[in-house]
């Protein structure tokens, strides 16, 4: 029989999956880390392992004893895990800015949850930095993982999420791009692949408010560049020990509203349900595109799962009241917004001189074919005057059903405006959108251009 003793020997081994539609327009082939295949579904896990096997290993947790943390979420989820098959407390603080679906989970594993104020500073009592110290001072036998000072976080993936990444791709890795938050994951594994071939180019995501890509360009912790955000996972206001600043090449700030956008296309796009630091790390990558080239490869870390965020970014509500979706246009944004709205088409039985003379008459320069109520082709323009120039008299009676080109793509009215160019292009002009009536409308470059 083939069985794990226990969930936590289901940690690792997360497999590397290619990003299609999403990462077209990137000269390189990118992968991403999909880390939510972790029973903790996310990432964490490999550290939250690895941090209270070598406090067992130095006797600093004792069976029985209490696990105390401060934690975004993740790292607590991972955890707790833990405290369940080896029979720890879990005591855990957090931030008012999490996720509730975050806290639920947390108290779904039994551990115990107190939410912190977010905008106070690191060492106020308050803060979930100073309560999860204060706990730990005063309930014996408990041990207070400390994610951002505990070597042990980055350790874990130097011998785990480093080796994996090195094998799956035999050594072809050219870049590496992460979030950046306690700093384990990208220290560790930037530190096992650089061993190997020092010229992979490590690329940090960071976010607005956050300190540190100042501080990795100057050297200089400037308090100015603190101010509150609503990435979740990544960013700091301290330098946690476990950033290695000497093995991160380039930090690269992408935006809230960014990240949030970046990680609903990777839902729609390429059917990954993710969380807020994924947003950050496809944002990173996406800013830093022209600096790959045709032979690179790239991984890209994403660290949890988005079932955790659907109160939040994938909460059109929620993505309104911050003005996430105020330039996300939809297809039917721009019906409403087109001012002659019919639906102006040919049939195959129809003459290339007919379908001349309605774009003449309507300055239009392509048409859908119909075969009665069913779209079964196209002519544009182009086309129409390459058939005529060959032989106008015999050519302008041809019926279009022996000259017409492929049917324009059926699109949703629900598609956000930023997805379209998977469809129009330079052989395909236009796409047909059906209404809620049922009704249909031709798009064009046109249309879209005016939108923009």
């Amino acid at each position: 029989m083939q069985y794990k003793e226990n969930i936590l020997e289901t940690i690792g081994n997360t497999p590397l999956v290619k990003l299609n539609q999403i990462a077209g327009d990137i000269p390189a082939l990118v992968l991403a880390k999909v880390e939510t295949f972790n029973p903790g579904h996310s990432i964490k896990d490999r550290m939250a392992v690895k941090m209270i096997d070598d406090a067992e290993a130095r006797g600093d947790l004792k069976p029985g004893g209490t696990i105390i943390e401060c934690t975004s979420g993740n790292t607590g989820m991972g955890l707790a895990l833990v405290g369940c098959v080896r029979g720890y407390r879990c005591i855990f603080t957090t931030t008012d800015k999490q996720s509730k679906e975050k806290v639920d989970v947390l108290k779904a594993l039994g551990a115990e949850v107190i939410v912190c104020p977010t905008n106070v500073e690191p060492e106020d009592p308050r803060s979930y930095y100073a309560v999860a110290r204060r706990l730990s001072g005063e309930i014996p036998n408990s041990f207070w993982c400390n994610q951002y000072d505990n070597l042990s976080n980055r350790q874990a993936h130097y011998e785990s999420t480093g080796p994996e990444i090195w094998d799956q791709t035999e050594g072809k890795i050219t870049h590496l791009v992460v979030g950046v938050g306690t700093g384990g994951t990208v220290s560790g594994v930037a530190r096992y692949l650089k061993e190997r071939n020092p010229k992979i180019q490590v690329w940090g995501a960071d976010t607005y408010g956050s300190v540190f890509k100042k501080y990795h360009e100057t050297g200089v912790f400037d308090p100015k560049e603190i101010y509150p955000y609503i990435t979740e996972g990544i960013g700091e206001d301290i330098l946690p020990a476990n950033v290695d600043f000497s093995v991160i090449d380039q930090f690269e700030k992408v935006s809230d509203k960014d990240a949030a956008l970046w990680a609903r296309r990777l839902a729609r796009q390429e059917g990954l349900l993710l969380g807020y630091s994924a947003g950050s790390a496809m944002g990173a990558l996406w800013q830093l595109r022209g600096k790959l080239k045709k032979d690179d490869v790239v991984v890209v870390i994403f660290h949890d799962h988005g079932s955790r965020y659907v109160g939040k970014i994938y909460n059109d509500e929620w993505m309104r009241q911050r003005g996430f979706l105020e330039d996300e246009l939809s297809v039917g944004d721009l019906i409403a917004r087109k001012k002659d709205r019919r639906f102006i088409s040919v049939q195959v039985s129809d003459t290339v001189r007919s379908a001349f003379s309605l774009m003449k008459s309507d300055d239009i320069s392509q048409l859908p074919v119909l075969d009665g109520d069913q779209l079964v082709g196209s002519i544009t323009e182009n086309q129409v005057l390459r058939i005529l120039l060959e032989n106008p008299l015999h050519n302008s009676e041809k019926l279009l059903r022996e000259v017409m080109g492929a049917p324009f793509p059926l699109v949703q009215e629900d598609l956000p405006i930023s997805q379209l160019n998977k469809y129009i292009n330079r052989e395909v002009t236009a796409v047909i959108a059906k209404d809620r009536s049922g009704g249909m409308h031709i798009l064009t470059q046109y249309d879209l251009i005016q939108a923009i």
